[in-house]
């Protein structure tokens, strides 16, 4: 399958010819939504704590005599009934992530880009390059895509810093290296834009 190369100036400088088992297959909902949740659990922070009667101040022993007071035993002041007492089945530290297996994570991957393709909402650019650092200058220049939301992909190699630096304050707009593409981040924005360098170097991991 093949996809044009465009400039920044939205100008088609070439094609590419696509490996359609990356760019190219059907969409798994169900492994995309699988993939969703392990980025989630897997960044959520889990330091949730209360104490428990063995961490809260106070002593272990009988605060009143067991019988002739009128009030029900108690054996210490530490339960979860007296106040500055323990939390009763509080949470604690854990940590929620779990484990996906490599071949769910490419096939998860290779979905939402197929269906990002299938929906021309991938464009491919030749090279990430400014001649200034301006954000008003890229701003300009974005117009010319008609987004909502942007994504760009660079190669391992690095980003041009004038484009990183012009990008860093536009609203809606990110940049990721190759190496971290992911499901969520491929969902969430309206396009992709991908550089050419990275094409060969996403099938690859991808394959």
């Amino acid at each position: 399958m093949k996809k044009p190369i465009l400039n920044l100036s939205n100008n088609e400088v070439g094609n590419v010819s696509l490996d359609a088992s990356i760019f190219g297959i059907k969409t798994f909902p169900d492994i995309i939504h699988q993939y969703i949740r392990y980025q989630n659990a897997k960044s959520r922070q889990g330091s949730h704590k209360t104490k428990s009667r063995s961490e809260v101040n106070g002593r272990s022993k009988k605060p009143f005599s067991q019988k002739g007071t009128g009030n029900a035993r108690q054996g210490s002041n530490k339960p979860p009934n007296f106040r500055g007492g323990a939390v009763s089945m509080g949470p604690v530290n854990r940590d929620y992530s779990f484990n996906l297996n490599k071949k769910e994570k490419k096939l998860a991957i290779k979905s939402a880009l197929s269906t990002k393709v299938s929906e021309d909402k991938v464009l491919f650019i030749d090279e990430f390059k400014l001649k200034t650092f301006k954000t008003k200058e890229l701003s300009k220049i974005l117009k010319k895509f008609d987004y909502s939301s942007a994504l760009f992909v660079y190669s391992h190699e690095g980003i041009d810093n004038n484009f990183k630096l012009a990008s860093s304050n536009l609203p809606k707009v990110s940049i990721i290296n190759e190496k971290g593409i992911n499901v969520k981040d491929l969902i969430t924005y309206d396009k992709i834009f991908i550089e050419e360098k990275c094409i060969d170097q996403i099938s690859k991991r991808l394959s």
